[in-house]
This record gives C-alpha cells, sequence and structure tokens, in this order.
C-alpha cells in the first residue's frame, strides 16, 4: 500500500472522528466526551483483536469457515484460560463489539449490558500478570453517567449513537497497518480534544513533532534500549513514539526496545489513557508497567534496572510538598544537590528524579519551563550541581505557541551521566517553526535542522555554542540559550559615508527647487 493512500484513509478516518465526535458533544464539554470515544475505540479494538486472533488460529487449522463472534458463549468457553494466559483478558463472543452493536438499538437495558460486559472484561484478567493493567480501565467510560443523558432512555440513545459511529469506522485489517492507523487516531482525537477543551497541553498531550524530538534525542546513538521511561507519561505518546523513532527498514521498533515501556501518571484519567493507548498499539501486557502515583513524593519502579532512555513533558511550575516534608531532602534522589526545588515550583524535582532514574549510558529529554534556566535561589543550586557534575548535556530554545494551552517559548534539557566531554551545546531553535492557525509547528525539515544540530554538536553562528563548565560558571550558572547563543542582528547595514553623500545631494536637490520657487513666484509678482 503506497504512502499516499494510507494518509488518505487515515484523513478519512480522522474525519470520521471528528463527525462522531461532534455528535455527540452536543452542552457536554469534549474533554469528557473524549474519555467515552476512546473507551468505545478500545473497546472495538480489544473484541476484534480477541476475535482475529482466535480465527486465524482455526482457520490454520483448516476450520476455514470457523467464525468467533457467531460462538455461543457455552461453546466459547474452552478458550478462555488459554487466552487470558496469551492475551492478558478474555471476552464471551455474546459481548463483543459487534454483537453488542447489532443489537444495541433494541436493547432497553444497553447501559446495563454494557456495564456488565465492562466488568467481566476485567475481572478476566484477575490472578493474571495483566491484572494490574486492566484494573479500573474502563472507570471513565461510565454508561450510567448524567453526561449522557439526564434519563435512563437518554443514555441508551447516546451510546447506541456511540455504539454506531465507532462500528463505522474504517480500521481495516488488523493484521497488516490498521494497528498504526488506530493508534494514529486516538492521538489524532487526543490533540483535537487538547486543543479545544481548555486543558492544558501540558498535562495532557505532547504535539507528535514535540515528542519525535525528544524521543529522537534520547535515542540518538542506539540501535536499540534496555526500556523507555516517562515520569509524567500523561497519556504514554512520548513512550510509544521511541518505537516509531526505532523503526527502520522494515523492523518494528518495539522489538528494539527489550525490556518495554514504564511510566508513572498522578491523574487517573490520563493513567486509564496511557493503559487503553499502551494496548491500542498492540504492546503486550507483559512489556509495559504503567503506575498511578504521584512521581515526586510515592515514585514507582525504584527497584528496577535504570533506564536508557528517559523522555518527558512534565506539567510546569506545579506545587509540590518542598521542604515542607523533611524526608524528601534525604531522599536519594534529591539530596545529591543539597537543595530541594522550591514548593511553588516543581520543575527542578523531576529534572533531578529524571538524572536518578537514568541509566549510565542512557539520556533523558525534558520538556522544561523557561525560568528554570536562569532563575536563583534554590534553583540555581541544582543547575549549579548539574552543570559542576557534568550531567547536562545540552539545552535547546524551542520556538513559541507549539503547544496547546500555552504560547510560553518552552526548553529542552537533555541529560547524560556519561558524557565524552565537559561542554554543553546551546541550540537557539526559536526560528524553527511553521506558522498555523492556531499553533506553531515543528515541520520534517525543522525536525531535522535542530536533531542535525544536537547531533553534529559543532559551533554555528547565531545557532549553536558549545560552552565549557567554566564558561557557564562565569555566566553565573545562567543555562538560557541567549546567554550563549548571539542573536543575528538583522537590521539593515547602512554605510554612513553612502548616506551622508545621498543627504547631500539631497540637500543640493532641495536649494534648486527653493530657487525655481522663488523665480517662479517673482514672474507672478511682476505680471
Amino acid at each position: 500500500m503506497t504512502d499516499m493512500k494510507k494518509e488518505q484513509e487515515r484523513n478519512e478516518l480522522h474525519r470520521a472522528i471528528w463527525a462522531i465526535a461532534d455528535d455527540l458533544r452536543g452542552s457536554v464539554d469534549g474533554w469528557d466526551f473524549k474519555s467515552y470515544v476512546l473507551g468505545m475505540m478500545f473497546y472495538r479494538f480489544i473484541s476484534e483483536n480477541l476475535t482475529n486472533y482466535i480465527n486465524e488460529l482455526e482457520h490454520s487449522s483448516g476450520n476455514a469457515s470457523f467464525d468467533y463472534a457467531k460462538m455461543s458463549d457455552e461453546e466459547a468457553e474452552f478458550a478462555r484460560s488459554e487466552m487470558v494466559n496469551t492475551k492478558g483478558f478474555f471476552i464471551l463472543p455474546s459481548e463483543l463489539f459487534c454483537n453488542v452493536q447489532t443489537k444495541a438499538e433494541n436493547d432497553e437495558n444497553l447501559n446495563m449490558t454494557l456495564d456488565k460486559i465492562f466488568k467481566n472484561i476485567e475481572e478476566s484478567a484477575q490472578g493474571t500478570i495483566s491484572e494490574a493493567n486492566f484494573s479500573g480501565l474502563f472507570d471513565d467510560l461510565d454508561v450510567n453517567s448524567n453526561k449522557l443523558g439526564g434519563t435512563v432512555a437518554k443514555r441508551n440513545k447516546s451510546l447506541v449513537r456511540l455504539l454506531n459511529g465507532i462500528k463505522s469506522m474504517k480500521l481495516g485489517d488488523y493484521q497488516s497497518n490498521s494497528i498504526d492507523a488506530f493508534g494514529d487516531a486516538y492521538e489524532y482525537l487526543m490533540g483535537m480534544y487538547a486543543s479545544n477543551a481548555g486543558k492544558s497541553g501540558g498535562e495532557f498531550f505532547t504535539p507528535q513533532e514535540v515528542s519525535e524530538l525528544l524521543t529522537r534525542i534520547a535515542v540518538c546513538g542506539k540501535t536499540e534500549i534496555n526500556k523507555i521511561y516517562d515520569p509524567a507519561c500523561g497519556s504514554g505518546s512520548l513512550l510509544l513514539k521511541a518505537a516509531k523513532v526505532l523503526s527502520k527498514n522494515g523492523e518494528n521498533g518495539k522489538d528494539k526496545i527489550r525490556q518495554g515501556f514504564f511510566g508513572q501518571e498522578i491523574n487517573l484519567t490520563t493513567y486509564n489513557l496511557c493503559r487503553i493507548n499502551m494496548f491500542l498499539h498492540d504492546i503486550e501486557c507483559d512489556k509495559f508497567d504503567i503506575a498511578h502515583e504521584d512521581t515526586l513524593i510515592n515514585p514507582q519502579h525504584w527497584d528496577d534496572e535504570p533506564f536508557e532512555a528517559i523522555v518527558s513533558n512534565p506539567p510546569y511550575s506545579i506545587k509540590w510538598e518542598g521542604d515542607d516534608n523533611p524526608v524528601l531532602i534525604n531522599d536519594p534522589r534529591f539530596s545529591p544537590a543539597g537543595v530541594l526545588a522550591p514548593k511553588s515550583k516543581a520543575d527542578m524535582a523531576f529534572i533531578m528524579h529524571s538524572l536518578s532514574w537514568l541509566a549510565a549510558n542512557g539520556t533523558a529529554a525534558i520538556v522544561c519551563f523557561p525560568g528554570i534556566m536562569y532563575r536563583g535561589g534554590a534553583e540555581k543550586k541544582i543547575r549549579q550541581y548539574l552543570v559542576d557534575n557534568n550531567f547536562i548535556d545540552c539545552v535547546i530554545q524551542l520556538p513559541d505557541n507549539l503547544f496547546y494551552g500555552t504560547t510560553i517559548a518552552t526548553c529542552i534539557m537533555v541529560l547524560k551521566k556519561g558524557k565524552k566531554d565537559n561542554t554543553t551545546l546551546f541550540i537557539d531553535a526559536s526560528k524553527e517553526y511553521k506558522k498555523e492557525t492556531n499553533n506553531n509547528k515543528l515541520t520534517a525539515k525543522n525536525l531535522d535542522n535542530i536533531f542535525n544540530c544536537y547531533k553534529n554538536r559543532e559551533n554555528v553562528q547565531y545557532v549553536a555554542k558549545l560552552a565549557t563548565i567554566g564558561e557557564i560558571a562565569e555566566q553565573d550558572y545562567n543555562l538560557s540559550v541567549s546567554t550563549y547563543v548571539e542573536k543575528e542582528d538583522t537590521r539593515e547595514v547602512i554605510d554612513i559615508k553612502v548616506l551622508n553623500a545621498e543627504i547631500e545631494k539631497i540637500v543640493a536637490r532641495e536649494e534648486i527647487l527653493r530657487r525655481e520657487i522663488k523665480d517662479i513666484i517673482n514672474q507672478i509678482e511682476c505680471a
């Protein structure tokens, strides 16, 4: 299938998603309906994923007419144990998306039917390795919520429209390219709602172009990694982007991440969406570990092997316990700097946490609020610790207005524990963007320009500057890119001699004109 045809199919899918979302949205906040759309997409996905898997096994055994969706529930029970062990969950034929959708319009108890099905799917994973991944996964798809309608009849009508809309999506053949298309559809919907629901882009969604830049930097120079980690993983798009970046010559990038995808998220809704996103990208249960806790106060993955790649877009300047919690100053993540990030600005706490979780040969690429690069107090002391110990590999100034919900020109801080030299590269990428209606966007050329500048690690006038630890210390540990990269003066250069000559010509011409005007006046007066 050609790239053009794939793009056409993707655009068709995006238009279908927009139509469904627009039809369902009504007077309810789109961000709430996003959970219903995504949850039902997920329900369809796992239904078809399981059905296709069982059908393929039977077809390969010579039973060409077999269709799991047409079996009775009693007959299907034979497959439960094997499917739970293999896929991590089980769905009876009567509870598959296709069969529920077909009967939905005539089901007066549709909300109860769906509620029971979702509970059954979660319970099918109990006692297995996938239990944690499925537990509470459908909590945000509340089929009894007043958001769907004030009465049971109205709620069921909304559910029928939702099921029909999701059924109408052309998702193609899961065995070929449709899983990626499904993931792209998910990210499209996330972006659509992040931009229209008045939510913070930093909290819910990182634009795909920024995700790609971060992951390209984090895996630069590597053909595979042990695992990837995001301490504020949101919907998981940053984690999953690594698989795409590592995919080359038809190879599956997921196989290049040996131990899988790890993350932590404090928001319950986005935590559930992240787990759903893993399934939508066909990540097996034993290849991802997403935790629901406060990363700074109750970090998970303590005992895990350090990560060779860390990517993150943590929330900007949020409050945290800081020195109100006497235990934190002795926390091995924060204690090396000798000071905690300010209680009103947790940015540097995320930086120190990521550094602590980073492998000796690893790279962390983190989107940062620009203020942490120059503010004084505790943040300056942490910067000094990072610089003096040669942990800061690069600082990149991004263009403004890239993220949904903020016009601020953010930065990327790149951390390494095993640097080959004692310099830090500063890159001014503030002009690398394409202007769009609501937001600026990084094009493929912009991404290549920034990444190549990072990879080449050379001084480039007005663009990039290598600074030693001593030079940074001389600047009082200010890490703002503008401190090191000279801005190009785009004002017109004026030759003062040429200008004076032009002025002399103008003055001379004015004198001639005055005389001519005086002669004309004299002629008029004498007439």
